[in-house]
């Protein structure tokens, strides 16, 4: 692109060209690769593309969301009012089946990859669908009854935002309210009690975090007589009155700034029972199930979004009389990059295509959590990277690299932090048979490929034959992790990747930093960024 004048008469040039219309799908080859057939969301990968789309997601996260709790005359409001560009957002994801896709004939793969898609422009507004899309199976395994008038609101492939009882929507979205500030992780410690009254409940009590709180309703954790219990909460009752659900203050948050987090009091607040009483926790823990899976997905969107940013800008910035992206330092640190992406986003989707098998249910369970755990860690490095490689420009709003350096510890905090994911594998791993063998086939299947992975493979298991202490339990959920994500790249991607990949992961002969790749050809690594740059 030649030099352009800006208005003070001074030419401007070498400077990248305006993204302008894109489309996410198509110009993306890792996730082609490792979708296939099977499920093509690539209508929402066009749409998401688009520039306006992309200004949507800039205004979203510059028009933050403002609580407004009383209205001119002193009555309690406790809403959250929104952009406008939040809206369209929201909209342009659940009409296209975000939520109710995987529940409507649709699958949990082509789920993820919208999880994924959605992710690179404002992952804000992935939280209060996701949410929706994992109150689902709660509903329907722990309240049929509810489930009935629930559950096709909140699989409408629509957008209902207004304030009104669930009889008076077209759709619903759902959201949740577990933690507490005495308790944290640890839900048992919660303090909010659920009282019986008239064939319901009536709580009362507070929540420290509560997610999306324009939501419908929200399943939130209480004692009962009978223990710590499940409940759906709506926002609005029947006959047209307010629940008592207050809403304290918003979140000051780092990042997921489009997104409303809330403390909320709860003032006698009617709940139905989800499950049975005192068993509250398993309940939950089928929603908490799959919203880990876009807690999975949702950094490899993250790093996708990063990637390409900054491969577009070495691609036409030049220093020292070469582009960038002809530099050798430049090339090593790009492929480097390139395989922590893709190795999440394999592994994201290998993970997603288990949750449409009843029979992989096994390793559903245990692959998400070591999913979570590993692709987490990486985001951060990652996009920390691709924000240096832009120099200063990198560090500035112009760019949407601040905005998903932010995003970036989110979803490791987001459903279990590291150390609870840790202990949830461990847990997992000695309690459930089933995940373990299912675990060690997937392993198993790629052995025989290449001597590396079948060595360091071998030497997990020589390191640890039985389960780790606790204190160990991070290295191992690594280690891990690697191998699971090394198998599926030897079994469903090119053959440079998976190469690279075992050559740099799984031996120790690498640098601790990125862009220190053991002599590797950076040009298919590259490649995998696509976009036609």
């Amino acid at each position: 692109m030649g030099p352009r004048t800006d208005l003070t008469g001074h030419d401007v040039t070498n400077q990248p060209p305006a993204r302008g219309d894109r489309d996410l799908w198509a110009d993306d080859p890792v996730l082609r690769d490792h979708m296939g057939e099977e499920a093509t969301p690539a209508a929402h990968g066009a749409a998401l593309g688009r520039g306006e789309v992309a200004e949507w997601g800039r205004r979203a996260n510059r028009h933050l969301p403002e609580l407004v709790q009383f209205d001119a005359g002193g009555r309690r409001l406790d809403e959250v009012r929104f952009s406008e560009s939040y809206h369209h957002l929201m909209s342009l994801g659940l009409t296209a089946g975000y939520a109710g896709g995987p529940w409507t004939g649709g699958s949990h793969l082509a789920h993820a990859a919208m999880v994924y898609l959605h992710s690179q422009v404002e992952p804000g507004t992935c939280c209060p669908m996701t949410m929706t899309y994992a109150a689902v199976p709660a509903l329907a395994e722990g309240a049929p009854g509810l489930a009935c008038d629930w559950v096709p609101k909140l699989t409408a492939a629509a957008y209902d935002p207004s304030v009104a009882p669930l009889s008076r929507k077209r759709a619903a979205t759902l959201g949740m309210a577990m933690t507490e500030k005495q308790g944290g992780s640890d839900v048992r410690a919660n303090a909010t009690r659920a009282a019986p009254a008239d064939g319901a409940y009536r709580l009362t009590g507070h929540k420290w975090f509560c997610s999306a709180p324009m939501s419908d309703g929200f399943l939130m954790l209480a004692q009962a007589p009978g223990g710590l219990s499940c409940f759906l909460v709506p926002r609005w009752l029947e006959d047209g009155t307010r629940n008592p659900i207050h809403l304290m203050r918003l979140k000051d948050k780092l990042g997921n700034r489009a997104n409303a987090s809330a403390e909320i009091e709860l003032h006698g607040a009617w709940a139905q029972l989800v499950g049975e009483e005192g068993r509250g926790v398993p309940a939950i823990i089928r929603m908490v199930h799959h919203t880990r899976l876009d807690t999975a997905m949702a950094p490899a969107g993250l790093m996708r979004a990063a990637l390409d940013h900054l491969h577009h800008w070495v691609s036409h910035r030049s220093a020292f009389q070469r582009r960038l992206i002809d530099q050798p330092l430049m090339r090593s640190l790009l492929a480097d990059l390139v395989l922590d992406w893709e190795g999440a986003t394999a592994l994201g989707l290998h993970v997603a295509r288990a949750f449409d098998d009843p029979a992989r249910a096994g390793f559903a369970r245990i692959g998400v959590a070591l999913a979570k755990f590993l692709n987490n860690k990486l985001a951060i490095r990652v996009i920390a990277e691709a924000m240096e490689g832009l120099g200063g420009m990198g560090y500035v709003e112009d760019t949407p690299l601040p905005m998903l350096y932010r995003e970036a510890p989110l979803n490791g905090i987001w459903e279990g932090s590291g150390n609870v994911i840790c202990l949830d594998i461990l847990r997992t791993l000695a309690r459930d048979a089933g995940a373990g063998a299912a675990l060690r086939a997937e392993l198993k299947a790629a052995t025989g490929a290449d001597a590396r992975y079948d060595a360091a493979l071998s030497a997990h298991a020589a390191r640890w034959p039985g389960l780790p202490e606790e204190g160990e339990a991070r290295v191992f959920a690594e280690r891990l992790a690697l191998l699971l994500t090394a198998a599926v790249l030897i079994r469903h991607a090119p053959h440079p990747v998976a190469d690279a990949f075992v050559a740099s992961r799984l031996d120790h002969s690498r640098g601790h930093v990125a862009g220190s790749l053991p002599g590797i050809d950076p040009v298919p690594l590259i490649a995998r960024l696509g976009g036609g740059d």
